[in-house]
């Protein structure tokens, strides 16, 4: 009897093994989705917008031409609206006769009226969909979402792994879906996300149209139609989920050196005894710590960074080999670093109004016990607390010679 009770509950076992796949998705019945944006539209709608991939276009052929003139045919871009997320969504697959899949989504747009309005609505679906990635990239455009996705990438196969392979490449604040859903839970610090816009670069109109300027304002400006880039422009600030207001490049590296979020980038150092010349550094290696202070009244942070760089080019005839002209490069950089970090400092508390640098996560980590009675105010205690900054700067490379460009005599 023992036996047979055996027998049969190895058989219900195998039987119930059977089902397994009973949700398998069929490659064929899928609408692969590379890179979404989302958009505010009239009424209070939402106005979704996908980027599909064609599987002819992947399966081979010539990577050249599919690397240029023909990456329209790589992709479909389709946009629709709807109440929600999923209520577009519902609409875009008895458009395609497909369900669309997130599992290979490599980037979300998040459109700038729509950041404006509030982000929250619409980032609840990506954060509860089963099949989304928490990895995906989040950006902010300047303007419409919808533009971004209809844009060409010059070097890769479609313009979503174009953007994701700018922001891996340390262009801008990387944010994934998984840091924005912690920032937005965090009373400590506001959001921030990559900014991207078309841009227009170079123009034979007159000078200084080299600096990258968005193309529709370029072309207003000169009645002309010109070639889009996509272009990673600066950052999007944010007061809890709504965008208020930009941060350009060189802003955006010294908020990313507060955060302690150092990537590899260039800066301008003048140089030490010959005006109007200058030094280029790349700082290659940094750490910053952050030290929050409270006295039961007032509330104050020591911020002590660090930072390492090589030396690109030089405009002046200095002898950096000399201690005191390198002693002097030195404390210049350091002096560019901090002045760098002190501006973006005071945009966001005298502008924004907001903490960006996490400022208030630390503060909470020391003072556990009075942060429930700042935390609902802690951008007013922010905005108000004094920062001391100060910077060490070393130049570890001087590059493959140390010899000067010499002037004709």
């Amino acid at each position: 009897m023992i036996k047979k009770i055996l027998c049969l509950l190895l058989i219900l076992g195998l039987l119930s093994s059977l089902g397994g796949c009973w949700s398998r998705k069929e490659l064929g019945d899928l609408a692969i989705v590379l890179a979404a944006g989302v958009d505010s539209a009239p009424g209070g709608q939402i106005l979704l917008t996908v980027q599909i991939a064609r599987p002819s276009a992947f399966g081979g052929g010539d990577t050249g031409q599919r690397a240029t003139g023909a990456q329209q045919n790589n992709v479909w871009v389709i946009s629709q609206t709807g109440d929600t997320v999923y209520d577009a969504q519902r609409y875009l697959e008895a458009k395609v006769s497909r369900e669309l899949y997130w599992g290979h989504t490599v980037i979300l747009v998040l459109g700038e009226q729509m950041a404006r309005d509030g982000i929250r609505k619409v980032l609840n679906f990506f954060s509860r969909s089963p099949d989304t990635r928490e990895t995906i990239w989040v950006l902010v455009s300047r303007g419409a979402a919808k533009e971004v996705l209809n844009s060409h990438s010059q070097l890769e196969t479609t313009s979503a792994q174009g953007v994701g392979a700018m922001v891996r490449s340390g262009v801008g604040v990387p944010v994934m879906l998984k840091d924005l859903s912690m920032m937005l839970a965090s009373k400590g610090t506001n959001p921030v996300l990559p900014r991207i816009e078309l841009t227009t670069s170079g123009s034979p109109q007159g000078p200084g149209m080299a600096e990258n300027i968005p193309r529709a304002q370029h072309d207003q400006a000169h009645g002309t139609q010109t070639h889009a880039e996509i272009t990673i422009t600066g950052t999007g600030v944010f007061n809890d989920d709504r965008l208020v207001g930009w941060l350009d490049m060189m802003e955006s590296r010294g908020m990313l050196w507060l955060r302690d979020e150092m990537e590899e980038g260039e800066i301008t150092v003048p140089s030490p005894t010959e005006p109007g010349k200058h030094f280029s550094v790349r700082i290659d290696r940094g750490t910053t710590e952050v030290e929050p202070y409270y006295d039961g009244q007032n509330i104050w942070f020591d911020v002590k960074m660090r930072m390492d760089g090589e030396l690109w080019e030089q405009q002046s005839m200095e002898k950096i080999t000399e201690p005191q002209i390198f002693a002097a490069l030195e404390k210049s950089l350091a002096r560019r670093i901090e002045q760098k970090s002190r501006d973006v400092l005071e945009k966001a508390r005298q502008v924004y109004g907001v903490d960006i640098f996490g400022f208030g996560d630390a503060w909470h980590r020391k003072y556990p016990n009075e942060w429930p009675a700042l935390k609902d105010r802690w951008d007013e205690e922010f905005t108000a607390a004094d920062v001391h900054i100060s910077v060490e700067a070393h130049i570890r490379r001087t590059g493959l010679t140390t010899n000067r460009v010499s002037q004709e005599e």
